[in-house]
């Protein structure tokens, strides 16, 4: 099945991923199928509306016997339907995109005045990242999306070469702008559409986190997570 998924935490900068994606041009790219569904109880998944996460499972499943497909997926919401579906998680490839935990709060936070703990994500991609690791029995791609910036065509060669597709250098530069597929959640992408290529922001993100007790007890919750999927991240 040539479904080829990427998992990350809110902010963990995903979304530029996507954007390299569909500059490719070689997959069809579904922007956040499950958190849409969750959030606003139906989503177009190429040409079939879904309204559920059973629905979207199988709208992916049909679209791949047509075409490769990549989607990715934030994990600000818990997947239970996802996670049930054992056929979908052992053909699928699924890799998963991080970032430091305190940089991810941060500019979550500044989005999202009300963020609670769990909505933070790494708990609930970790929780996607094991089922996958068990059920396969090899440990799924992981990139560190502060690699993404540091060292783009390395990062996104070895995810190619670790996922089975071309490096298309050409992929990562492309025209800003707000995608279609983003404008109903513009504020969450509204940085990346200012973005031509894989760039890094200035952020406070550490002192930010360090300075607010709240935050810094759900960094320290989130942080594990972090940790134990960091360890086996790709080192391009």
């Amino acid at each position: 099945m040539p479904v080829l998924a990427m998992w990350s935490a809110p902010r963990c900068r995903s979304t530029a991923f996507a954007r390299m994606m569909t500059e490719r041009g070689d997959h069809t790219v579904v922007h956040e199928p499950f958190s849409r569904v969750v959030d606003f109880r139906e989503v177009e998944v190429g040409d079939q509306v879904a309204h559920s996460e059973q629905d979207v499972l199988a709208a992916l499943q049909s679209m791949a016997t047509r075409q490769p497909v990549f989607f990715k997926d934030t994990t600000d919401f818990h997947y239970p339907a996802l996670l049930a579906d054992k056929s979908f998680l052992a053909a699928a490839t699924h890799t998963f995109i991080i970032r430091e935990p305190a940089e991810a709060i941060a500019s979550h936070h500044a989005l999202n005045q009300d963020l609670g703990r769990d909505e933070i994500g790494f708990a609930w991609l970790y929780e996607i990242f094991t089922a996958v690791q068990e059920l396969t029995g090899t440990t799924p791609v992981v990139i560190d999306s502060d690699d993404l910036l540091d060292r783009p065509a390395a990062t996104v060669q070895a995810y190619c070469a670790a996922v089975g597709i071309p490096f298309l250098p050409e992929a990562l530069a492309w025209e800003p702008g707000m995608r279609s597929e983003w404008k109903l959640t513009s504020k969450w992408h509204k940085s990346t559409s200012e973005t031509a290529g894989f760039t890094r922001g200035k952020s406070r993100g550490v002192e930010v986190v360090e300075s607010d007790p709240v935050l810094r007890a759900y960094r320290d919750y989130h942080q594990p997570y972090y940790q134990k999927l960091h360890a086996v991240a790709l080192r391009p």
